[in-house]
């Protein structure tokens, strides 16, 4: 079982004897097993002198970056990402939102788009509920959860967190908005506690108040999937052969391509962009 080509022989003329295969073996036993790839073999990036071409300034990362970084270098590295573009016509859910506002503020609530997206999501992830699991490498078993926990990537001056909006399914939208809006400012105001920010089944990237067309957003192992929602757009849409103004959402769906294939991400996508329409489905109140 030795490669002889390279093995180095000592014999005349360089013949290989049986010593140099033994002396072989040997080396190899000794070195022990090989670095895995995407591990400790990965070529490093090169060190710079970056004021050797100019003035520079040295900031130093925030805590959050420091806890981040490597969380979601390790689930780019480890994790097979494939991401689907969808878009989903909103425009009567953007209009039932602007006529409930003014009634959800009066009850303290700020009925924000993302509080829609997160009902529909509910219902999306019910219907594929394999997109609510996760991979057991050690077993090779797939972990499909029995609750929904919903996070949410929320911008704070420290950086990017991931709170978690717990038991989302039992939630109507006005609930998830109260909630989205009190775990936000305990994110913006670094009062967030650990559990907090565990337990999510399924992550929400919006980007939509800032602006953007779509993204890759990385999947936030040990969850399979997350969402990146970015700003809707209105644009010319053919209806019975006729061009008619319409609110489109762009989606981003990111997955784990070892447990979501592609045509299920078409599948889950789609069924999102109709729920996102289903006004009357969004509002329903849950029993």
């Amino acid at each position: 079982g030795v490669d002889l080509s390279r093995v180095e022989g000592t014999g005349p003329k360089g013949r290989i004897l049986a010593d140099d295969v033994k002396a072989h073996v040997k080396r190899l036993l000794s070195a022990g097993p090989a670095a895995p790839v995407g591990g400790a073999s990965m070529p490093s990036v090169p060190d710079v002198d970056f004021a050797a071409f100019g003035p520079i300034e040295r900031r130093p990362l925030s805590r959050i970056q420091k806890i981040a970084g490597p969380r979601l270098h390790a689930s780019w590295v480890n994790v097979p990402h494939v991401t689907q573009f969808d878009e989903s016509d909103i425009t009567e859910m953007e209009a039932a939102r602007r006529r409930l506002k003014d009634e959800a503020e009066g009850r303290g609530i700020k009925l924000t788009p993302l509080a829609f997206v997160m009902r529909a999501c509910v219902q999306a992830l019910q219907a594929f509920p394999h997109f609510c699991s996760s991979l057991d490498p050690k077993s090779g078993e797939l972990v499909l959860k029995k609750y929904l926990h919903l996070g949410f990537a929320a911008d704070t001056p420290g950086g990017l967190v991931v709170p978690v909006l717990r038991d989302a399914d039992r939630k109507d939208v006005y609930e998830l908005a109260r909630e989205l809006a009190s775990l936000s400012e305990k994110a913006r105001a670094g009062k967030l506690t650990a559990e907090q920010m565990q337990g999510g089944c399924f992550t929400i990237s919006s980007l939509g108040g800032i602006g953007g067309t779509a993204f890759t957003p990385i999947i936030i192992a040990p969850v399979v999937a997350i969402l990146g929602v970015s700003r809707a757009v209105q644009r010319p849409v053919y209806q019975n052969d006729v061009l008619v103004p319409r609110l489109m959402l762009p989606l981003s769906l990111s997955y784990d391509h070892r447990v979501i294939d592609g045509a299920d991400a078409v599948r889950f996508t789609s069924f999102l962009g109709q729920a996102l329409a289903d006004v009357q489905g969004l509002l329903r109140a849950i029993p």
